[in-house]
């Protein structure tokens, strides 16, 4: 009797390519090593067939999902640490082994601005790890405390700080161990080092000259929870700034005659010098623009006189709230001034990459127009998360709404009830669909929404195909952490991570290292 090889093929089924198309093919994989297989090298060279077929019934067969910055589900806050560490840990491989049901395969936990002393004791538990039946842990996301104070929404303002000494003052907070120094940093066995991803704003005082260094490492450094200018923004991006945290969300506004952050969705990569209309010295007088600065002029040759020439487009002297032409960064300083260019860059083709960015598309954070428009501007970088410690309603401190804001993630879970549930310190939550409600109010604290859900969401805002909508929380994500060849594909080799979805995007089961790990039936 021969000995079963654990060879499977997939059949009947639509693959989604990293190209975000989708085709009709059978998929191999080996479910003793758990990779993906080359079918036709395995046929031809092996010369076996494998022991196992599945027929998927015309479903999608996608890869895992990626879920790059959730700060919690199922009741567990990644944020909050009672000095347990055992508790930590098994509470932290409980969100992995259930969140598989949503179709995600991999994540990065995020960690919010903490009082400084609690880096080092929560960090190092958020090592990569996986079980047999889990989610893989990627390392972690560290959302501050390197942000600015207008920016900062629902993180503890007293524990927001700057980088006077630079790389240095990020390794005496996080703890020079946990920061990676690897490019090869995927689940490798014994693995020490754990932050992945590190959102910080380029303007506070001492961060700019981090982002290269930390990029050296094989960190991605994200961009966020800041007002950067235009060009603080291109110029971290020169520097190696790789993601936009949570688009559209702690930053400010788009301007047309400053677009910020936001506006390197539409950087042209042509570009070869400078266009700063509005960030001249010529503009400013003491930190104030100048209205005759911004006004085109004539001349008159007979009096020697120059006079400004009405300019509908131009006659806006004062912006819009939270726009970030004019405005003082923050007390913290930047490591910037607003009369600086990109005079020291070069901003040829060959050197500037549009950064990714990740949007929450739940309809609440992000108007679907704006999803809509963020997408069309630039497809190949955008990066579906879920998210849910939101800065909508720092208003409501004083009401216990900022406290719910954090605990949207902890309560993430796709199994919950719409209807009253009990939450602490005596207070009650609503939940209505993945919308959050404080009792006995009707103003909307947050959202609960899964990343199977977002990417549903996707394909109505956009417009796009669902394999379209797979590939930004799939490929988009692997690649930006630079894992594209082993996590967020079906390329021969990869992971065997796997998420069969019906023609409506609807998670049917999730396969983990080849093996079925959850399903409808």
């Amino acid at each position: 009797m021969s000995t079963p090889n654990e060879l499977v093929c997939f059949t009947n089924c639509f693959l989604p390519q990293e190209d975000g198309s989708l085709i009709e093919k059978d998929l191999w994989i080996d479910g003793r090593r758990g990779v993906i297989l080359d079918a036709q090298k395995t046929f031809f060279m092996v010369k076996e067939r494998p022991d196992k077929v599945i027929d998927l019934g015309g479903n999608i067969l996608s890869p895992g999902l990626i879920d790059m910055q959730i700060n919690g589900a199922y009741g567990f806050d990644f944020s909050v640490f009672d000095g347990d560490d055992e508790a930590y840990k098994t509470s932290l491989q409980d969100v992995a082994e259930r969140i598989v049901e949503t179709g995600v395969t991999s994540f990065v936990p995020t960690l919010i601005t903490q009082e400084r002393s609690l880096y080092p004791k929560i960090l190092r538990l958020l090592r990569p790890f996986t079980t047999a039946t889990s989610a893989t842990v990627l390392g972690w996301h560290a959302e501050g405390p390197f942000i600015d104070m207008a920016k900062r929404g629902a993180h503890a303002p007293s524990f927001l700080v700057s980088a006077p000494e630079g790389i240095k003052s990020f390794e005496e907070l996080y703890g020079a161990e946990n920061l990676a120094d690897s490019e090869d940093w995927l689940m490798s066995s014994g693995s020490q080092s754990g932050v992945r991803i590190i959102t910080a704003a380029p303007e506070v005082n001492g961060v700019m000259s981090t982002v290269g260094e930390l990029t050296k490492r094989g960190l991605v450094f994200s961009i966020g929870h800041s007002i950067a200018t235009s060009d603080i923004a291109t110029s971290a991006v020169q520097h190696g700034a790789r993601l936009v945290t949570h688009l559209f969300n702690a930053m400010p506004q788009l301007h047309h005659r400053d677009p910020s952050i936001i506006g390197l969705l539409g950087a042209s990569p042509h570009l070869y010098s400078p266009f700063s209309p509005i960030t001249s010295k010529a503009l400013y007088s003491g930190g104030v623009m100048s209205p005759i600065a911004l006004t085109p002029m004539r001349f008159d040759s007979k009096t020697n006189i120059k006079s400004p020439v009405g300019s509908e487009a131009l006659d806006e002297v004062e912006t819009p709230p939270q726009t970030p032409m004019f405005k003082a960064h923050s007390s913290q300083g930047t490591s910037l001034k607003k009369t600086q260019s990109l005079a020291g860059f070069s901003l040829d083709s060959s050197e500037f990459m549009r950064p990714f960015y990740e949007m929450i598309v739940d309809g609440i954070h992000s108007h679907p127009n704006s999803v809509r428009l963020a997408y069309s501007a630039y497809p190949e970088g955008c990066i579906l998360i879920t998210d849910g410690e939101r800065i909508m309603f720092k208003s409501f401190k004083k009401s216990g709404f900022v406290d719910l804001i954090h605990t949207a993630m902890k309560i993430l879970d796709p199994n919950l009830r719409d209807g009253v549930h009990e939450w602490r310190d005596g207070k009650r939550f609503v939940k209505e669909g993945d919308k959050l409600y404080l009792e006995g109010t009707d103003t909307l604290a947050g959202s609960v929404v899964t990343l199977d859900k977002c990417v549903r969401n996707f394909t109505r805002f956009t417009g796009c195909t669902l394999a379209e909508s797979i590939k930004c929380a799939t490929y988009n994500p692997a690649k930006c952490l630079g894992i594209e060849s082993k996590k967020g594909t079906l390329r021969p080799g990869a992971d065997a991570d796997l998420v069969v979805f019906d023609a409506q995007g609807v998670v049917q089961s999730t396969w983990v290292k080849g093996k079925r790990v959850w399903g409808r039936n």
